[in-house]
């Protein structure tokens, strides 16, 4: 953490800049600080969920379920057609990326966000992987394809709902943002819409949710011990991301911060008090003099790194949760806390966030404030249910 802090003095809008940096090298690779940060809260969070899915079974709350599988079938036209579409996006992006690296590495997203690629190495590959799924099913062909079932344990189905919930929730970001920017969306709507930017946090993690929701009850969990085991790697999750936006200055920061820092923050550095984000990758401000390069741009004022902020509160709030959860056997308490943590901790800090705000009952909110309300409403509301229930129970637990 402390290695990380003291990055944040400089903006690394790539992995190579943060390289470059250390090693005084000129390496150029093509991964942006942001997204691997985003790419790292999956990886953590994947295995947050994986070790409550195993732990929560380990205890009886979940349970491994039976499913009927046929094998010995020829593959079917559906799945040499979806093997043939992922082999061409693999040959006309990918590799296609590699042939033309110089272009790729200079803007990463708006190559594989355009029609750019190499579109007969992508044919080749659709050809060459449809036909390596067909032979690979035809080595396994039965004379007579026979139904056998198996056991599923909760925790393999990790893999499908990171997927949907991935897929679902870069759509939920996508339309929470478009809601937010109507007047935008109205006058540029297809502009808007095949933008590689304007995502909101939000929207993602509703989308998100639900579908880890859906999967979770329709193998038979119960929404409560779903929602629980999400918790701890949700905030983990979030506070990891806010990483990748503090040291790429993607834009989400705070508002101007020209007060001075009170007496008793006298401890804080200078820099986690008013920052203006020099070299960052939203391109932000007024130029650099002598910068060369693509992000030369720094703020006129300093501002709050809220994101700065949220890192290190979320981090330390899943810290609190992960301590805890092994001494909560109610169900749906950890989902509860999350509600309020989460939403309290939201709520506050977009009061110095750079937002959008509305009239609401006579209140400027922010549409995160408005969600970060509700949040902490249904949690402290189902605490109150657990409480009149006589259901709090604090034990310790595998």
């Amino acid at each position: 953490m402390l290695f990380l802090l003291s990055l944040v003095l400089i903006m690394f809008p790539t992995l190579s800049d943060i390289f470059n940096y250390f090693f005084n090298t000129h390496i150029r690779l093509p991964i942006q600080t942001l997204g691997f940060f985003i790419a790292l809260s999956f990886v953590l969070t994947y295995l947050a969920f994986v070790s409550e899915f195993k732990r929560k079974e380990a205890l009886g709350v979940i349970h491994p379920f039976k499913r009927k599988v046929v094998i010995g079938e020829p593959a079917s036209v559906l799945e040499l057609c979806i093997n043939a579409i992922l082999g061409f996006v693999l040959g006309f992006k990918i590799i296609g990326a590699v042939i033309s690296y110089q272009s790729f590495v200079n803007n990463p997203k708006e190559f594989l966000l355009s029609w750019q690629g190499n579109i007969w190495v992508g044919i080749l590959c659709a050809a060459g992987w449809t036909y390596w799924a067909y032979a690979d099913r035809k080595k396994q062909q039965l004379p007579e394809p026979k139904v056998i079932e198996e056991t599923v344990h909760p925790y393999q189905l990790m893999g499908k709902i990171t997927f949907w919930a991935g897929f679902y929730g870069f759509i939920g970001a996508k339309l929470f943002d478009t809601v937010e920017h109507w007047g935008y969306f109205m006058q540029h709507p297809i502009a808007d819409l095949l933008s590689a930017n304007g995502f909101t946090y939000y929207g993602g993690f509703l989308f998100g949710m639900l579908t880890f929701f859906y999967i979770g009850c329709k193998y038979g969990m119960k929404l409560p011990h779903v929602a629980s085991i999400g918790a701890p790697g949700i905030m983990l999750a979030y506070g990891v991301g806010r990483i990748g936006c503090q040291l790429s200055g993607d834009g989400d920061w705070g508002i101007v911060n020209l007060h001075p820092k009170p007496a008793w923050l006298h401890w804080l550095p200078n820099w986690m008090w008013s920052y203006n984000f020099p070299h960052n990758i939203a391109n932000q401000g007024t130029y650099i003099n002598g910068c060369i390069g693509d992000h030369c741009n720094v703020l006129v004022n300093g501002v709050y790194p809220t994101s700065l902020y949220e890192s290190v509160i979320c981090i330390l709030l899943f810290a609190f949760m992960w301590s805890i959860r092994k001494h909560v056997s109610v169900s749906g308490f950890m989902s509860l806390l999350y509600l309020i943590l989460a939403g309290t901790e939201r709520f506050f800090i977009e009061i110095i966030r750079v937002t959008i705000r509305y009239n609401v009952f006579g209140f400027s909110l922010s549409q995160a404030q408005i969600i970060s309300i509700g949040m902490f409403l249904v949690g402290c509301g189902g605490m109150i249910y657990l409480l009149a229930n006589k259901k709090f129970q604090f034990q310790k637990q595998p």
